[in-house]
C-alpha cells in the first residue's frame, strides 16, 4: 500500500523522517525585496542556488546549509541586474556565492489567545478552564519555526534569523519524501558592505538599506 505521507508525529506536526533532504530546483524560489526611491518595493531574484536539509532524529537538532550564485541575479531590468552584479553591490566576479548555515532551531508553539479560546471553548471541562486544562492540539500539517545562522556576503559573516513556515510532509507521485517550507528574514545590507547609494534632494536615498528575504520551496529526500 503506498503511503501519502511520511507518518511522523512530533508536537501535533507530520515532519519529515530523519535524513538528507535536497532542495528541488524546480520548486524554490530565492527572492528579495528592496526600497525603491523611498516609496516602492523592488523584487529580484537569485535563479541559482542549492541547499541541504539534514533532518535529525530531533527535529530541533536538524541543519541547513546553502549556497546562491550572484550571477544568477534577476529583477526584470537587464540595466539594474548589471548594476547590482558589479562591485558597488555584490561584486559577483570576486565573490561569486552568498552562503548560508544555519546554527540552531527554535520552535514556535502556537501562542495566539484566539486558538487557546478555540480549545478551551472546546473542552469538555466547560468554561472554568484554563490553558493547562488545554486538550491536546490536533495533528497539523504546518507549523512555524525560528532557524538561527549565519548569512555570508561578500566575505562579510554576520548572524541572522529567520522566521520559517513548515508546509507539510508527505510522499509525491513519484514515491519521493518530500516537504515544504516557506521563511523570510530582513537585513541591513551596510552589514555586509553593500554599502552604494545616491543621495534624494527630498530627502532619503535611492535604494533602502533593508532587504527582505523571502524563500519558499520543497525539499527531496536524497535515496
Amino acid at each position: 500500500m503506498t503511503v501519502e505521507r511520511p507518518v511522523r508525529n512530533w508536537n501535533g506536526l507530520i515532519i519529515p523522517d530523519p535524513g538528507v533532504y535536497t532542495l528541488d530546483e524546480a520548486h524554490k524560489r530565492i527572492g528579495f525585496v528592496a526600497q525603491h526611491m523611498m516609496v516602492s518595493p523592488i523584487r529580484g531574484e537569485f535563479a541559482q542556488g542549492t541547499a541541504t536539509i539534514v533532518v535529525g532524529t530531533d527535529p530541533l537538532r536538524s541543519t541547513i546549509s546553502a549556497s546562491i550564485r550572484t550571477d544568477s541575479i534577476n529583477t526584470h531590468n537587464p540595466e539594474r541586474d548589471a548594476h547590482l552584479s558589479s562591485p558597488d553591490f555584490l561584486d559577483v566576479g570576486r565573490y561569486p556565492t552568498i552562503e548560508y548555515r544555519s546554527t540552531g532551531i527554535a520552535w514556535e508553539a502556537d501562542s495566539d489567545p484566539i486558538f487557546n479560546w478555540a480549545r478551551l471553548r472546546n473542552n469538555p471541562l466547560g468554561r472554568r478552564g484554563t490553558i493547562a486544562d488545554l486538550p491536546p492540539a490536533a495533528t497539523r500539517a504546518s507549523g512555524r519555526f525560528v532557524i538561527q545562522g549565519y548569512l555570508t556576503v561578500k566575505a562579510v559573516t554576520r548572524p541572522i534569523d529567520m522566521q520559517m513556515e513548515f508546509g507539510g510532509a508527505r510522499r509525491d507521485p513519484y514515491g519521493r519524501e518530500i516537504f515544504g517550507f516557506s521563511a523570510a528574514a530582513e537585513l541591513d545590507r551596510e552589514d555586509y558592505g553593500l554599502l552604494w547609494n545616491v543621495a534624494l534632494e527630498s530627502g532619503g536615498v535611492l535604494v533602502g538599506k533593508k532587504i527582505r528575504i523571502e524563500l519558499a520551496g520543497e525539499a527531496i529526500r536524497n535515496t
